[in-house]
């Protein structure tokens, strides 16, 4: 896996249900490395801070593979790396091959894959349509959020090497069938509620669909 791009966001205005709201969804491509910190990236925009950032959503990232797909659907939008709010656009990110708790180093940052991102209203917004919440959910691929270990700069060009697999075997993509109620897999469930690198809440509200 490769950094193919790495992204930011200025804080951006929109109307939401008649009213101005703001957001950092409108990420664009740096041209300098980004600092990966312990709760956010280094001069990007968290709004929502019960959603995003925070140890267990410090940094988004998203497979560069899938951009053709959603462009194909999406034509007339102004499309550019950082279109689904990712900090580190990566090619040859694959949901079903990264586990919950694998650990990675990227650039001089060490990170450790969390969880699936769940797309919200200003996905929607960006897009032009809520629809595409469904789309994205349905399509299976959401990339995944990362905590980040250690602190460090990634720039355009870093690998991703793995340095510790996870002890469990549960994928980026079973968890997100999960949360998203398409798998009630007891086996999946029982992985994720003993996985301690998933947040608590996640793992309590999987208990209730054993």
């Amino acid at each position: 896996m490769k950094v193919i791009s790495t992204n930011v966001a200025e804080p951006v205005t929109v109307l939401w249900r008649g009213r101005q709201i703001q957001t950092g969804i409108y990420k664009h491509p740096t041209q300098t490395p980004i600092f990966l910190g312990k709760e956010e990236v280094t001069h990007d925009t968290v709004v929502d801070r019960k959603r995003h950032g925070g140890v267990y959503k410090a940094c988004y990232l998203f497979s560069s593979d899938y951009y053709d797909h959603w462009k194909e659907n999406y034509p007339s939008l102004d499309w550019d790396w950082g279109m689904f709010g990712e900090n580190l656009t990566v090619e040859g990110l694959d949901e079903n091959q990264l586990c919950i708790g694998d650990i990675y180093k990227v650039g001089s940052a060490v990170v450790q894959v969390t969880e699936p991102r769940q797309p919200c209203y200003k996905l929607g917004i960006k897009f032009g349509t809520q629809q595409v919440l469904r789309e994205f959910i349905d399509f299976g691929h959401p990339g995944t959020y990362v905590r980040i270990l250690t602190q460090g700069n990634v720039a355009a060009g870093d690998v991703l090497e793995l340095l510790t697999p996870s002890q469990s075997p549960l994928t980026v993509q079973q968890f997100n069938q999960l949360v998203n109620r398409k798998s009630t897999n007891t086996e999946w469930i029982k992985w994720a509620i003993a996985n301690e690198n998933i947040r608590a809440e996640k793992r309590e509200q999987l208990k209730k669909m054993l």
